[in-house]
């Protein structure tokens, strides 16, 4: 079976965020970082090469796969930010309405720059996110 290539790292939050070019999306980031720090309680952790992740659980699936994987997270791609917190939980699609532009689709929410959303609405979804995924898992 093929082994998980999304694990934790010993590569630092900071160093990664270093590399990103634009400045507003190195800001945008240290934002997120923040709400999802005080929506977790867990500190950011590098997962793979680029996703920035807070907390962990383990998943198995029925092939037999299975590994860890970050309750929530985020990253940094070219021309969006990527915020992995779209877990179906009730009221979902309600928070979404009211967040501002971007996009959903699967498990992944994109956005361009955080003054494209409500940062308010952004906040209540990542907690109602995290809650949600940690009852599950």
């Amino acid at each position: 079976m093929a082994e998980a290539k999304t694990k934790l790292t010993e590569q630092t939050v900071d160093s990664f965020l270093a590399n990103v070019a634009e400045e507003q999306v190195r800001t945008d980031c240290y934002t997120i970082i923040k709400l999802m720090q005080k929506a977790s309680g867990e500190p950011p952790k590098m997962w793979g090469p680029a996703i920035i992740g807070f907390g962990s659980y383990h998943y198995k699936y029925d092939s037999g796969r299975e590994g860890d994987i970050c309750t929530i997270g985020f990253s940094p791609r070219k021309g969006k930010i990527t915020l992995y917190v779209l877990c179906g939980f009730q009221g979902q699609e309600q928070v979404l309405e009211k967040l501002g532009k971007h996009k959903a689709e699967g498990g992944c929410l994109y956005i361009k720059k955080l003054t494209d959303v409500n940062v308010d609405v952004l906040d209540s979804l990542i907690k109602q996110s995290f809650e949600f995924k940690k009852k599950l898992h």
